[in-house]
């Protein structure tokens, strides 16, 4: 027995036995396992860590917009002749940055959709664009605009835009995309656009159914741009409000009434012939 309990004592004392060497390999070991796995831990660390919010960028609004009443447009597509060849020399109605569409088979007062761009508060084309040649033009009172010539057509701004059609328009002829500028780069046009001054298709619509504003219209679907401007003169000639509100009692004196129409009096008998005198 106390041979045993000798030789137990041995082997416990051997175990507890640690060489300044086995504490130096040992140690080094750890050290070198942490270098490899700090990275790695830190990595991982940052891919599960929630990414920060893109911070909003808040653009000045627009200070010219181009309203319309789509129960006025007859779908004569003068608008878009006009701009296309101011733009482009050309009337092409696929170059057109102002879009008509009609319903064949639809009834009034929902057989055409007008889409002019609308000018957005905020531009989601101007958000989206990867190479900036959606921009907001501070200079020329921040109209949304695209340079084409920096444009690379990837048709990112069609893509994005939120609206049916999207307001940016492709350009089949070079292969880029093209949006409403206000008439601010019309070489084919020699008068002044922008918020300041005339855009194309307002000026020769000939039903006067798009009006330029500089009033911010409200942002919600189309209620802040496809408005009423009908006068009285179109109740007058059957064509109802359709849920529009009612229009604005006309100023000045009212307008001359059409003469009812009265009998025709009879015509004069002819007088008779004067005698001939016989021979």
């Amino acid at each position: 027995m106390p041979e045993d309990k000798k030789t137990e004592n041995e082997e416990s004392a051997d175990k507890k036995k640690f060489s300044r060497r086995d504490f130096l390999v040992k140690s080094g070991t750890v050290a070198a396992a942490q270098v490899v796995l700090t990275p790695v831990l830190a990595s991982a660390a940052a891919k599960a860590a929630p990414a920060p919010a893109p911070q909003k960028v808040e653009y000045p609004e627009s200070k010219g917009y181009i309203l319309y009443d789509s129960k006025k447009c007859t779908g004569c597509t003068t608008c878009m002749l006009s701009c296309s060849l101011v733009h482009y020399g050309v009337q092409n109605l696929s170059l057109a940055r102002i879009q008509i569409m009609q319903d064949s088979f639809g009834k009034f007062p929902t057989d055409i959709k007008m889409a002019p761009c609308r000018q957005c508060v905020t531009p989601v084309c101007v958000e989206n664009c990867p190479v900036g040649a959606a921009y907001v033009d501070t200079k020329n009172g921040n109209v949304r605009r695209i340079d084409m010539e920096k444009c690379i057509g990837c048709q990112t701004c069609l893509k994005m835009c939120p609206q049916q059609p999207h307001r940016p328009v492709w350009n089949n002829v070079l292969s880029k995309s093209s949006k409403c500028d206000l008439c601010l780069d019309t070489p084919y046009w020699n008068e002044k656009g922008g918020p300041g001054g005339k855009q194309a298709c307002v000026t020769n619509c000939p039903m006067h159914a798009l009006k330029f504003t500089s009033e911010t219209p409200d942002q919600e679907e189309t209620i802040g741009y496809d408005v009423k401007l009908r006068n009285e003169h179109w109740t007058a000639l059957g064509l109802a409000d359709f849920g529009d509100p009612p229009v604005a009692p006309r100023v000045g004196p009212p307008l001359p009434s059409r003469p009812a129409a009265t009998a025709a009096a009879p015509e004069a008998p002819a007088a008779p012939a004067p005698p001939t005198r016989q021979q």
